[in-house]
């Protein structure tokens, strides 16, 4: 309680806040992680299946999966940790939203100021001409076409083996470096180089609270780690 009454205070005070956030915030509004009993797919492993090799010898399989996770994505909602991200952003004009998620909620419970650093699993690519929009259709066919060349489209995330967007990560560090307060949450700070946003935002003088349901490789040099979940304590953080 000390420590969560210190950091509301830190960040009651602060104007320029960047938060970053991982799986954990969307496992409480029920998106799937695709990892550990979660994993399988149709007997295939999802770690296989997001990768540029696997999409360049079956595209439909690959959309196939892509078009199930849209569909159970698209049951869930913001939870109140999402809803408090997007209050701060409306009570704090220097306020950053860096994620790690796929998944749009963040959007959807009203921050704009958003820095999706993986992608947006509503947002597709054609793989022909590189035109980039919105798809939030659930009756894709597998694969969909490029409606503007025809071209086959992709979804526009970021899978394994490939580089993230430079310019997203420029952003990113500079919300970090700039923070007065640094919020981490739900992420386990092992995935770089979200990893190290922390680190950047601490080493600028940032106070850094970490709000996560275990405790992290960050968690012993943070000014501030909050155990539990996201949903619960995020709004009595924030006020």
């Amino acid at each position: 309680m000390e420590q969560l009454g210190q950091a509301r205070e830190y960040l009651e005070q602060a104007q320029r806040i960047t938060a970053l956030t991982g799986a954990g915030i969307s496992a409480e509004s029920g998106v799937p992680t695709f990892r550990g009993d979660q994993g399988l797919w149709r007997s295939h492993d999802p770690m296989e299946l997001a990768t540029h090799q696997a999409f360049a010898k079956d595209p439909k399989l690959v959309w196939e999966w892509y078009i199930w996770r849209r569909s159970l994505i698209s049951k869930c909602k913001p939870n109140p940790a999402h809803e408090a991200l997007a209050r701060l952003e409306r009570e704090k004009p220097g306020f950053s939203l860096i994620t790690q998620n796929v998944d749009g909620l963040h959007r959807q419970a009203g921050n704009t100021q958003l820095i999706e650093i993986h992608g947006d699993i509503w947002t597709v690519r054609c793989t022909r001409c590189s035109a980039c929009y919105e798809e939030r259709s659930l009756e894709l066919e597998a694969p969909p076409a490029c409606k503007e060349c025809g071209g086959l489209l992709r979804p526009n995330v970021v899978w394994f083996g490939e580089n993230l967007d430079q310019t997203h990560i420029a952003r990113a560090w500079e919300a970090a470096s700039l923070a007065q307060v640094m919020l981490v949450i739900g992420t386990s700070a092992v995935v770089q180089p979200a990893a190290s946003l922390a680190l950047v935002a601490q080493k600028a003088g940032a106070y850094v609270i970490e709000l996560n349901l275990e405790p992290t490789p960050n968690s012993d040099w943070v000014d501030a780690s909050l155990l539990g979940k996201a949903g619960e304590v995020l709004p009595r953080l924030v006020g």
